[in-house]
């Protein structure tokens, strides 16, 4: 059983919180892949079996920035039309609303707004973009609806909420639905193909491996909202990355991209993890701001892993494995490398990753509902590094070391307690 309600804040802040200027990865990631976009975009006439003057009606869940910044892809892309929204918030629905020329009836509010958007005949698919606490049962809802899914990483905050992800992709197969997870490394050429090399055994037998996500402190502005009124249930919303239960903290929330790559790289899911971490910023909310873990692969493979989102001067999201023979080397937003004697490979820098990840993974969300394709591949890798997420999260927080089949026996499910919100 895990140790430490969800709801309990772990570590008392630090007395003299750092207090850090620089971007967060989005802000800067999202700045620096703007002037790549342009030839990146696929256009619909590219898309085999597309029609140049088709569109596929979404339905945008979420609409705070990042959902907006993602929706706005979507309509570039050519091959989409934003036709519906639904956040919480009305001013977030609104402000989406009027920036895709979406109709008044077609904008919903509410803790169950969306259902009511499902059952607008003319939405094709939806982007799930709300709060990862939400994500399954937003998207078990819109697979049940008859609807496409492209939804956000993280999956789901518990493992409850991964099982349910890993039916509802199972049943939009089953549907003929398509369902894609959004992370922006596994749609990079470089990425691709330097896996591709670990896998075809470049690098030889697999020894050890490390994996870290630093970064300065990003949810500051939503932090400083939530401290004026610290007992409303809709500030906490909206500082939802700053609440354990709504975001799954920041190693599953941010850190996954990390050790996404890892469980890509090694194939494989740990066996036990044993980890420890705290806080050290002073914010509210029950999120811790650093983590420190060991997992435990088959083979005797030992990954290490650590994360901050606190203090100032050091910034990577990186994973490097170490083989008999080569190591790969790869960096989100920097270089992506295999070094080995007989053929080394250097992918180059992937600068514009955030974005152009995003827009390949649109495309390729377009490609397959136009050509049919129900396979849903991305949905079972998701599955197994948000769990991996989890058992390292698990095994932080009990500061004891917490096998695999304990973390799924348990099953721990996470209540947001969000009674009183409006329907």
């Amino acid at each position: 059983m895990i140790e430490i309600s969800p709801n309990q804040t772990n570590a008392s802040p630090a007395q003299n919180a750092e207090n850090p200027s620089s971007l967060s990865r989005r802000q800067f990631l999202a700045q620096t892949g703007a002037a790549v976009v342009a030839c990146s975009l696929v256009q619909p006439g590219q898309v085999k079996g597309a029609e140049a003057n088709s569109k596929i009606n979404v339905a945008l869940l979420g609409c705070g920035g990042r959902g907006q910044w993602i929706a706005d892809l979507f309509q570039k892309h050519g091959g989409y039309q934003v036709s519906a929204v639904y956040d919480y918030f009305q001013d977030k629905v609104d402000a989406a609303g009027q920036r895709f020329q979406v109709e008044v009836g077609r904008r919903y509010t509410g803790l169950k707004g969306y259902l009511r958007l499902l059952e607008q005949k003319t939405v094709d698919a939806v982007i799930i973009q709300s709060p990862p606490y939400f994500h399954p049962e937003q998207a078990a809802a819109a697979v049940e609806a008859g609807r496409h899914v492209y939804v956000a990483k993280p999956i789901a905050v518990d493992v409850p909420g991964c099982m349910t992800i890993e039916e509802s992709g199972a049943k939009a197969t089953a549907k003929k639905l398509c369902f894609l997870v959004d992370f922006q490394t596994r749609a990079m050429p470089a990425y691709q193909e330097a896996v591709k090399r670990v896998h075809r055994g470049d690098i030889g037998r697999i020894i050890s491996g490390e994996a870290t996500y630093q970064t300065g402190a990003i949810f500051q502005q939503v932090d400083a909202q939530y401290r004026k009124n610290p007992q409303s249930s809709e500030a906490r919303l909206r500082a939802w990355g700053t609440d354990r239960v709504l975001s799954g903290d920041i190693i599953t929330e941010q850190n996954i991209h990390a050790l996404d790559v890892a469980a890509w790289i090694l194939n494989a899911a740990p066996l036990s993890a044993y980890g420890h971490g705290g806080r050290a910023r002073e914010y509210f909310g029950s999120c811790w701001d650093h983590f420190a873990v060991i997992y435990y692969y088959p083979n005797n493979v030992l990954l290490s892993f650590s994360s901050k989102q606190v203090g100032f001067g050091w910034d990577d999201i990186q994973c490097r494995v170490y083989g008999s023979e080569g190591t790969i080397d790869t960096h989100y937003g920097g270089k992506v490398t295999v070094a080995n004697r007989e053929e080394p490979y250097n992918g180059g820098e992937t600068k514009a990753i955030y974005q152009e990840g995003a827009v390949r993974n649109i495309a390729a969300f377009h490609e397959q509902i136009v050509q049919g394709d129900h396979t849903n591949a991305t949905v079972a890798p998701s599955v197994r590094s948000n769990l991996t997420t989890i058992l390292g999260r698990t095994a932080a927080y009990r500061r004891a070391e917490v096998t695999w089949d304990q973390m799924i026996q348990a099953n721990e499910k996470w209540d947001a307690d969000l009674k009183g919100m409006q329907a």
